[in-house]
């Protein structure tokens, strides 16, 4: 059987794989703190026919071997956490990184998830939180004589607060952001949350604008970093590329074709 008719099969496996991906950047263009994933492919193995370096007789060696490839696989996803596009909402409790840190939440086991999303809301007993809950951590806690507008967040991740009728506003708490040797690294959860692995290395946890970590922008997001424009021509270029593989499937058929049709 024709190599070429497996070969092509796992090119159209990988395209798969990547307009699946490019599927999924388009998906979250408009998610606060999404970051676009790219995937990586490598060849897979060759046959070696003939080995380069052979010797051709006893003084001479082949210069040039014969190998076919085998096709390709995916090698990688991998995480782009090129900064996104700042959005301004004028939020009290939006808040975007001017840099590498992440928030910190504490997820439903007691671990630690990590986050780029700043979309934060207060919850019934006033602690900051993310859309689904997860409060910041460290914890804080607004009180309950403060207007929603009276919360302010420096750069430095200082959270003071204003009573109503009062001048002076007090602090309430300090954010912190982590940052990691590898954070493409990450796992991703889903609902815009990561995880250490391995691969990723501990947080390193400080304040914000120290250390590499970034400043804070009250009352603006990070939107996606995914390009529309970008998305569709990898599309296009994954599409062509799916095409060409499935050509190669039917021109491999149509050969084998012929060969059986060489006896009637």
């Amino acid at each position: 059987m024709m190599r070429a008719l497996y070969t092509a099969a796992t090119g159209m496996a990988a395209q798969q794989m990547n307009v699946d991906t490019i599927a999924n950047n388009l998906a979250n263009v408009n998610t606060t703190g999404f970051k676009k994933s790219r995937v990586d492919f490598q060849d897979l193995l060759y046959q070696q026919i003939r080995m380069a370096g052979g010797a051709s007789s006893d003084s001479t060696q082949i210069p040039t071997g014969i190998s076919i490839g085998l096709g390709v696989r995916p090698a990688a996803t991998q995480k782009m956490f090129t900064p996104g596009t700042p959005k301004l909402t004028e939020q009290p409790l939006d808040v975007r990184v001017d840099g590498d840190g992440f928030f910190q939440v504490q997820l439903p086991d007691g671990s630690t998830g990590y986050t780029r999303d700043g979309a934060f809301k207060l919850d019934d007993q006033r602690r900051v939180v993310t859309s689904d809950g997860y409060v910041l951590d460290p914890s804080i806690t607004i009180p309950e004589n403060v207007p929603y507008e009276h919360i302010s967040i420096a750069p430095d991740g200082t959270v003071q607060a204003r009573v109503a009728g009062e001048n002076t506003a007090t602090e309430v708490g300090q954010i912190t952001l982590a940052t990691f040797v590898n954070q493409a690294g990450l796992t991703s959860l889903g609902g815009n949350l990561y995880v250490t692995s391995p691969a990723s290395g501990e947080a390193t946890v400080g304040n914000p604008a120290s250390e590499g970590r970034g400043s804070l922008v009250q009352g603006m997001l990070e939107m996606s970093n995914v390009s529309v424009i970008d998305e569709m021509v990898d599309l296009i270029t994954a599409q062509r590329a799916y095409d060409v593989n499935s050509k190669s499937i039917q021109t491999s058929d149509e050969m084998l074709g012929l060969a059986n049709s060489l006896k009637r």
